[in-house]
């Protein structure tokens, strides 16, 4: 089978040799397009592929049109809104992730981010600890389970709700269930988001949520930009002098913010979540099997498109 590596933001050296050895050791040919400049690209070269590696790569209806011997789209890490669902399952495509292989890197990385913000960026102005202040987690699955156990270690209060898990499961992760969004932000000193962005997601991080949370809290945002609604998010930031926003994935209004806000207003400068060399190398490897074990096996475990 032909295997097209399509990754604008290539994979490291060790990941793209360790995908290659899996592959061909099972009797696949591997093609590479790697920081292409135009979505174009990746439509004609997708034009024989019989299945897909990507990481945050586009695989519009475009191109899985273009691509009548595709059966396998596996999406390197665990968010899969830059695949289009419908087009793929119309066409006969199975859409695979790799839930789990990035979830410590991204988890650090939030953590982080609370301590860079509540030590103002790392400025000499006078911060606060995270000791003592309770966290809440929109979403309790895999990074959220790690970013509450971290908090934790640190001596945090950790809440969380997830409306696919039962109280008993959150408690058994290491949590406080709370049952209600305006709970869950009432009572967070921090709130880090890992929901997917999703119809009934998009904007849902709006201007009443966020300003329901207590003085000096902070919004931490290694999700999706588009779950928040950047428009409530500035008007809650210059309605409430006391709160902060940090994240990896930059607000269309991000000079705005940053301009009227200052050391309250922090966005890496491309998604970072994944970005260690551990994760890169670990989602880039369970594609490869998954896609070895599909062909050899039929298996679908991890498909989001049933």
């Amino acid at each position: 089978m032909k295997i097209l590596l399509a990754t604008q933001k290539p994979f490291a050296a060790a990941a793209v040799k360790g995908i290659t050895d899996i592959l061909e050791g099972a009797g696949h040919q591997v093609v590479k397009l790697e920081k292409y400049e135009a979505q174009a690209d990746l439509v004609k070269a997708a034009a024989d592929a019989e299945a897909l590696i990507i990481r945050s790569d586009k695989v519009t209806a475009e191109v899985i049109a273009a691509a009548p011997k595709l059966k396998i789209v596996v999406r390197a890490g665990a968010g899969y809104d830059n695949v289009d669902l419908e087009a793929a399952t119309k066409a006969g495509v199975v859409v695979m992730n790799t839930p789990g292989q990035n979830s410590n890197a991204v988890a650090e990385l939030a953590i982080a981010m609370m301590i860079f913000m509540a030590r103002t960026q790392f400025t000499p102005a006078t911060g606060s600890e995270v000791q003592g202040k309770t966290l809440g987690v929109q979403a309790f699955g895999n990074v959220g389970r790690l970013v509450g156990a971290k908090a934790k270690a640190l001596g945090m209060k950790v809440k969380a709700l997830d409306p696919f898990l039962t109280d008993e499961q959150i408690i058994a992760g290491g949590a406080e269930p709370v049952h209600t969004l305006d709970e869950l932000y009432e009572g967070s000193d921090y709130l880090s988001l890992h929901i997917p962005a999703l119809p009934s997601t998009i904007g849902s991080i709006n201007y009443d949520l966020i300003t329901k949370m207590p003085k000096g809290a902070t919004l931490v945002n290694t999700a999706r930009k588009e779950v928040i609604d950047e428009a409530g998010l500035e008007k809650a930031l210059e309605d409430r002098p006391d709160l902060k926003y940090v994240t990896d994935v930059a607000p269309d209004n991000l000079a705005v913010l940053q301009e009227k806000f200052g050391l309250r207003v922090f966005a890496t400068p491309k998604k970072m979540g994944a970005q260690t060399a551990e994760a890169n190398v670990n989602a880039g490897l369970a594609a490869a099997r998954q896609i070895v074990d599909y062909f050899a096996t039929g298996n679908t475990k991890f498909q989001v498109n049933k």
